[in-house]
């Protein structure tokens, strides 16, 4: 993606469609999760994310460190840190309520079990001290505590990326080699204490940076290797597709997204290459002027992670699981379209009230 002022529409687009599967991903009776990228490939939406993350980081870091000195853009990735934080302890919260009125109510008794509130109710006390500090991550909140450590890593790559992308590379892919020992120097190796090693999942969001500050040049995409690596790409995706369509058909160890495998790489890898072709095309930005509500979903991402978390508990809560066949998959697909319509007015709502607040645009920056 070719570096420009101000904000990218298609990396806002693309944040906008993520945030939208990742709620449709975590609904069990979702029509639409059929035809998302986890069904078709190793990796799924959790990459997109991370990457799009450090690109938007590296760029609100440039933004502010042009305009505002070093020591600004510093202190805004510290409270940014700091931000992610108690959307975290709100997103925990929310899925501790949830679980509690589930509960007492006596519905989606799954849910119930996977919000955490069973402990919780147990010993409160404990399980509170545990969430924050991270020891205990409840349900769809695992992956912001993740996000606030690259926040604080932000100006320390940044920098780095700048002025070697190789070197930048290369301590990011050692550390992703050596995710799993650096993790039980931590004791965060086990999937119930965190769903995403931090230590691997680095290397997705350092890709994004390098993406950002050190661009692949037009010169070689207009290349003949650029070509012939579209080619390759194309094949590899579909290699990776007939796998996971007709060979790997059971569930893959959660070890394998928590410690972000090498084959999940690679599948991102050529994927995000033919998007990037797209987005040279022109085609992604005619999308997103088509469609401005995905991209404001984009645009109010931290907010919409965390609504996003009470969407799919509450649409799945509300969607019958005892339908089968069409009846099944109508069912699924108006559960999808609420879920969808929420998150697009949370977007648009939000919008609205930060605008009035500030008496301009909401706009953001970073994971904004």
């Amino acid at each position: 993606m070719e570096i420009r002022r101000g904000r990218s529409v298609e990396v806002d687009f693309f944040r906008g469609v993520v945030l939208i599967v990742i709620v449709l991903d975590h609904i069990p009776g979702s029509t639409l999760s059929h035809l998302m990228l986890h069904a078709y490939a190793l990796c799924d939406a959790a990459e997109v994310f991370v990457f799009l993350g450090g690109y938007a980081s590296a760029a609100a870091y440039t933004a502010v460190l042009a305009r505002r000195g070093e020591n600004a853009a510093k202190l805004r990735f510290v409270r940014r840190s700091w931000e992610i934080y108690r959307a975290y302890l709100l997103t925990a919260m929310l899925m501790l309520v949830a679980g509690a009125v589930l509960a007492l109510l006596h519905l989606n008794q799954p849910m119930v079990e996977r919000t955490g509130w069973l402990p919780f109710a147990v010993q409160p006390l404990r399980e509170a001290f545990d969430i924050a500090v991270l020891r205990q991550q409840p349900y769809l909140s695992s992956v912001l505590p993740m996000y606030a450590i690259f926040a604080l890593c932000v100006p320390f790559a940044v920098p780095l990326a700048h002025r070697s992308a190789l070197r930048a590379l290369g301590v990011s892919v050692a550390m992703w080699v050596l995710a799993r020992p650096l993790a039980a120097l931590l004791s965060i190796d086990g999937m119930a204490d965190w769903a995403f090693n931090p230590f691997a999942w680095q290397l997705m969001f350092v890709l994004g940076i390098l993406s950002r500050v050190q661009p692949i040049s037009e010169r070689f995409h207009a290349s003949r290797t650029a070509r012939w690596f579209t080619r390759a790409a194309v094949v590899a995706v579909l290699a990776f597709a007939i796998l996971k369509l007709f060979v790997l058909t059971q569930p893959l160890p959660g070890t394998l997204k928590q410690n972000l495998s090498v084959d999940r790489v690679i599948n991102f890898v050529v994927i995000a290459w033919l998007a990037a072709q797209f987005v040279r095309t022109g085609g992604i930005a005619w999308l997103a002027r088509r469609l401005p509500a995905v991209v404001m979903v984009g645009r109010t991402g931290l907010v919409c992670f965390v609504a996003g978390t009470l969407v799919s508990l509450i649409v799945d809560t509300a969607t019958p699981h005892t339908s089968h066949g069409l009846s099944g998959v109508l069912i699924g697909l108006g559960g999808d379209l609420v879920a969808i319509g929420a998150m697009l007015m949370i977007a648009r709502g939000w919008h609205g009230w930060r605008g009035q607040q500030s008496g301009t645009p909401a706009n953001g920056a970073g994971y904004g």
